[in-house]
């Protein structure tokens, strides 16, 4: 048997059950585990042989080979890898987006200085819609949307920090890269070609990940045709979850109450007797190692080498073998990435904000694509409540 939950697409799944004298099946799986929620060109992953492939391309080859943010990006719009000139158009037309609407940047001043960045993200993503004054459901429509938000979320981060530190804006530089220039807005300092590298490799490796919590609200939005910064903004609240996006502020937090790789054996040993969940291990779709974690683990060596410190690595290396041996869980994205971010400077709380300048790459695709064959995403619940309750009148309550 078979759930379908939106564009035709079967689920093949054993655990569910057809109700007597009905046609609906029923998932029987929490989280709706092993259900094939829709049908999608954009991302596949291989949980068995921890693969991760966007339109066709194996994320290792396009790290290895070279590949830049905006390239992935171009990628994931397009279904296709895009030549030199589509590519600069394309930097163009991205880079002509990043300044924000005045209004919009006076509002980054009147959030509380204490309010989470994913907070501030979210709410400044819903005022941008009230400055777009097309209101058209056309592709043409939708892909100039998809400029603006992909240049603007990675602008609001960076404003946001330094308004929260009190410290100037720096205006977007539209001869830099996406990556460099990210890096240059929230620092003020430019970026060399090492360090925006690496983290153009980390925004490639967040971009996507096929049907995961963030996106199917992302299309779930869409999919009633509300507007993409609607879809964005309820993204963004997914991911900011600790079992979702979050999960590598904790880890990072983890580390430092750590403190020095003697320690770390004692620590994860204490967890797990307490029965306590580690972050940054494990994952519902990968059965090895996460493809992701892979790369970050180089590049947190790499890091640490670069900057003389690589006690942040060291620390996550035992980890990683003493949760290896006691649980037999592989890192995910979450647990590198942390050390990453760290030793490229960027506070802890804005670990989750830049997963989601990567994943708005992601969403965009997804969202374009949920319009582009649209159905209304409305699946049905299991019901295990009562059943023929008798009204009492209220004075007859007791």
């Amino acid at each position: 048997m078979a759930e379908v939950l939106t564009n035709g697409s079967p689920a093949k799944n054993s655990d569910v059950k057809m109700e007597e004298g009905s046609q609906k099946i029923v998932p029987q799986k929490a989280g709706l585990e092993d259900i094939v929620a829709a049908t999608s060109e954009i991302c596949f992953i291989d949980g068995k042989k921890g693969r991760l492939v966007y339109r066709g391309y194996d994320v290792h080859d396009l790290v290895n080979g070279g590949a830049t943010f905006e390239e992935v990006i171009y990628l994931l719009w397009y279904g296709k890898l895009p030549n030199l000139r589509e590519l600069n158009d394309f930097k163009k037309r991205l880079a002509q987006h990043r300044r924000l609407p005045r209004e919009v940047v006076a509002h980054l001043y009147t959030i509380p200085t204490s309010a989470p960045p994913m907070e501030a993200l979210r709410s400044a993503v819903s005022e941008l819609a009230l400055y777009d004054d097309d209101e058209r459901m056309t592709t043409e429509a939708h892909f100039e949307r998809a400029f603006k938000l992909m240049s603007q979320v990675a602008t609001i981060v960076a404003f946001d920090e330094r308004i929260r530190n009190e410290k100037d804006l720096i205006q977007p530089d539209p001869s830099l890269s996406f990556s460099a220039n990210f890096l240059y807005m929230l620092t003020g300092k430019l970026p060399d070609a090492e360090l925006t590298r690496l983290f153009d490799i980390c925004l490639i490796l967040h971009a996507d990940h096929e049907l995961n919590a963030s996106t199917f609200t992302a299309r779930v939005i869409a999919a009633t045709l509300s507007d993409m910064y609607s879809a964005i903004a309820g993204a963004i609240g997914a991911l900011k979850g600790p079992l979702h996006g979050g999960a590598n502020e904790q880890v990072m937090r983890m580390l430092l109450e750590i403190g020095d790789p003697s320690r770390a054996e004692g620590y994860v040993k204490k967890l797990l007797s307490e029965k306590k969940k580690i972050m940054g291990f494990g994952h519902r779709v990968y059965k090895t190692e996460d493809p992701r974690a892979t790369h970050l683990r180089k590049m947190s060596e790499l890091l640490g080498q670069r900057t003389g410190n690589l006690r942040w690595y060291e620390i996550s290396r035992r980890i990683e073998a003493l949760v290896m041996q006691e649980k037999g869980l592989y890192p995910n994205v979450d647990f590198y990435s942390a050390s990453v971010y760290h030793l490229m400077g960027i506070s802890i709380d804005l670990f989750t904000p830049i997963f989601a300048i990567a994943r708005t790459s992601g969403w965009i695709a997804h969202i374009l694509e949920q319009y582009a064959n649209n159905r209304l995403i409305r699946p049905t619940a299991e019901y295990t409540g009562p059943l023929d309750e008798k009204f009492i009148p209220l004075e007859e309550r007791g």
